[in-house]
């Protein structure tokens, strides 16, 4: 006869084992919640509810300094491959890019959602489209960076009263430079005019664009200007001809929320449009240039936690906001479908990170409410 110990010993590895021989899926259903096409190029409506990889390459290229939520870059280190899903609001902008008449001015996209849906997810779907298609991308990956947690904040000596944030501008001139390398050294990219920064230093016309970028990133002092000058020798170049471009802004109404955490020497509030990178970006999201398109997400996370009250775009840009915005087309990040969240479940199993039980399903939609960020830390615990 056995011992006690060894059939509590027994016990559990058998109530260990069995569970892991319920890990292997139907082949079939395992076919469905990933696609073959990673290029996002061919990406169509056939596609919502599948997984693509995004190569190492062009991951490091595009969200190198940001981008992809922090949760969601532990998940890539999990899980070993970075992989987005393919969802409606991402391919309905993709193929209006595909459609539009660029000579036309620029059409801009908001996308809104309530807290954890999938805004920025979506938008790196559409930054990675855009970068395939050979636009110049414009990606500023979290405004609230700027305005809640700046680095540095210093007088602005080309306009009194403006605060430049240079050591984040900086850094945000380092991410341009990265994302689009294959591009800025285009002999075609030109500045369009002479630019004084002191007695002796200037960019002289006929520049290339590329130096006018490295002065900003290597004169400090000056990160904050530079980049209201490359913002309007993009829209020239654009309107050339001689690029497309995708601004693509994350946290946008960050932009027009006046209680910022930027203080003054006397301990007063400084309100967005007195910063320097807020008149760049707020000039790229014009509709006063064409060859272009412009995606901003407006999120509750970009304003103080007391106002977290609603996530429509009317209440989150406020008067002012909505009125530079308009007219813009909305784009409602919904929760998961039953397609997208069945795709999500079999993905976590295929990557162990969930084992099968029966009634599992059910259970985590109800509650998650079929919110994608949601569902990831119920599964965190599993």
């Amino acid at each position: 006869m056995l011992k006690t110990s060894s059939l509590k010993l027994l016990s559990k590895r058998i109530f260990y084992v069995q569970p892991l021989s319920t890990q292997v899926q139907p082949q079939e259903r395992l076919q469905t919640f990933r696609t073959t096409e990673d290029n996002p190029l061919n990406h169509t409506s056939e596609h919502i509810g599948q997984f693509y990889k995004l190569s190492p390459d062009a991951k490091k290229q595009l969200f190198l300094h940001g981008g992809l939520p922090k949760s969601f870059e532990v998940q890539i280190k999990t899980f070993t491959e970075s992989c987005l899903m393919i969802r409606q609001p991402s391919i309905d902008i993709i193929n209006c890019m595909k459609v539009i008449n660029y000579t036309n001015p620029v059409v801009r996209f908001v996308l809104y959602s309530k807290k954890g849906n999938g805004k920025t997810l979506s938008m790196a779907h559409v930054i990675h489209y855009a970068f395939e298609a050979g636009f110049l991308v414009v990606h500023v990956p979290w405004v609230g960076n700027w305005m809640r947690r700046c680095k540095e904040k210093s007088n602005s000596e080309f306009k009194p009263g403006n605060i430049d944030l240079n050591v984040d501008a900086a850094a945000w001139l380092m991410h341009f430079k990265h994302q689009n390398s294959h591009l800025i050294n285009n002999s075609d990219f030109k500045t369009s005019q002479d630019y004084v920064w002191s007695k002796r230093e200037t960019t002289l016309k006929d520049t290339p664009l590329v130096e006018l970028i490295e002065h900003g990133i290597n004169r400090i002092k000056f990160a904050s200007q530079c980049i209201v000058a490359l913002a309007e020798e993009i829209k020239k170049l654009s309107q050339e001809g001689k690029c497309k471009t995708l601004v693509a802004i994350d946290g946008f109404n960050g932009f027009f929320y006046p209680n910022t955490r930027i203080l003054t020497e006397k301990k007063e509030v400084v309100h967005p449009g007195n910063v320097t990178l807020t008149e760049a970006f707020l000039n790229l999201s014009k509709c006063d240039w064409s060859n272009a398109v412009v995606v901003v997400t407006v999120d509750e996370l970009a304003i103080a936690e007391k106002d977290q009250i609603c996530c429509l775009p009317r209440y989150l840009l406020g008067k002012k906001g909505f009125e530079h915005m308009d007219p813009f087309v909305p784009v409602p990040v919904l929760a998961y479908s039953d397609k997208e969240f069945k795709s999500c479940m079999d993905y976590f199993r295929e990557r162990r990170w969930v084992l099968p039980v029966s009634g599992q399903d059910e259970e985590l939609q109800f509650l998650s409410g079929g919110n994608p960020y949601r569902l990831m830390q119920l599964c965190n615990s599993l």
